[in-house]
């Protein structure tokens, strides 16, 4: 059962078990809306928590897109596994796109702890390349260069959203404990009570599951069945908004891929349009040479676990956009406000949801 509403346009439905799907009201821009974003909340969270965005990508987009605000891990299934969690996610993913036979594209669109949840998910719905043979306008065959698909759709965003790429066991990566070692260690330690198997996925304190290492970095290769890397680099783009600083629950470091002495210096925006928006980087993918070039001037500051990490996830492209309510009411809410999870007390990170579909791929 589904309860539907319609506001300023955009239609929106709720099922029963928590999942929303927004859009266009408009017959003929549904009808032509082939590209599917799918959002994911963070811990302890739910599909309302991306009802602004959803909301703002539709009526921006009418004719584009179809939006489905995930809801397999909601509240407190939350604290199952990054893996776990990803291949709820996954399923939830193939039924959309089976229910769906329009669908020609895919994005992601990600908060939180939602952003490792997400890069799992991708790993496990990446389909390898078939080669295929076409006629061309003159009746020749010829090959085209296969590409990969994430579920038989085309990849194209992959955008996460203060998401703790490097874990959270790193200095200041959790800046609630103030970058205190002796805190840092003892949360490492009962991290797993609190936020059971999702903690020690972030604390990186899994290794003894089978003698595997941590998951997060299984997540960067291929292997058996699963394609995270591959997946990774399919999408046209892979984009990281971070919170410079007021975000309590995930690092600028973490949240940005980035080591210490690569943290710009920001400044006040100039930008009318997305006044918190404050530093933004293109990084090209980095291959073994210039890794060599920074081990030699790495400032110590990060354990080696984290410096592979880096170097893993740094093979492939990312768009850096920094974010700062250092001057909003809300600030202390900085980790909420970047993704307007309450239209009301979070509204001031609009721009930042504006800016995310300004440069949104169709």
């Amino acid at each position: 059962m589904e309860n539907e509403a319609a506001m300023n346009g955009v239609c929106s439905s709720e099922s029963v078990n928590g999942s929303r799907d927004v859009w266009s009201c408009k017959d003929s821009d549904s009808l032509s809306a082939d590209h599917l974003v799918i959002m994911v909340h963070g811990i302890l969270g739910s599909s309302s928590d991306w009802k602004f965005g959803a909301e703002q990508f539709v009526k921006r987009l009418p004719d584009k897109v179809f939006v489905h605000c995930s809801e397999r891990n909601m509240s407190k299934l939350t604290l199952d596994g990054v893996d776990v969690m990803g291949e709820r996610l996954t399923k939830e993913v193939l039924d959309i796109i089976l229910e769906k036979p329009n669908l020609r594209k895919i994005s992601f669109v990600a908060h939180s702890v939602g952003g490792l949840v997400a890069r799992y998910a991708i790993g496990r719905l990446y389909r390898p390349p078939k080669e295929e043979i076409k006629e061309d306008t003159s009746g020749n065959k010829c090959k085209e260069e296969p590409r990969g698909t994430i579920g038989g759709l085309e990849a194209v965003n992959f955008i996460t959203v203060a998401s703790p790429h490097l874990g959270s066991r790193g200095n200041k990566q959790v800046p609630f404990l103030f970058g205190v070692t002796a805190f840092e260690k003892a949360a490492s330690c009962v991290i797993h009570w609190i936020f059971r198997r999702t903690g020690r996925h972030l604390f990186l304190t899994d290794d003894d599951d089978e003698g595997k290492p941590p998951l997060l970095k299984q997540m960067l290769e291929d292997y058996d069945e699963f394609y995270f890397m591959s997946a990774l680099r399919l999408f046209k783009r892979r984009v990281l908004y971070s919170n410079v600083a007021y975000d309590h629950i995930v690092g600028w470091r973490t949240s940005s891929i980035r080591r210490d002495s690569e943290l710009p210096k920001w400044e006040e925006s100039l930008n009318e349009m997305y006044p918190h928006i404050v530093y933004e980087e293109h990084c090209k993918a980095c291959d073994a040479d210039q890794y060599e070039t920074i081990l030699t001037e790495d400032d110590g500051s990060s354990d080696r676990l984290e410096e592979e990490l880096v170097r893993g996830l740094s093979r492939v492209s990312w768009e850096k956009i920094d974010v700062s309510f250092h001057s909003s009411r809300q600030r202390f809410a900085a980790h909420s406000v970047i993704q307007v999870k309450d239209e009301v007390m979070h509204i001031e990170g609009a721009d930042v949801i504006q800016h995310m579909i300004d440069h949104f791929l169709t």
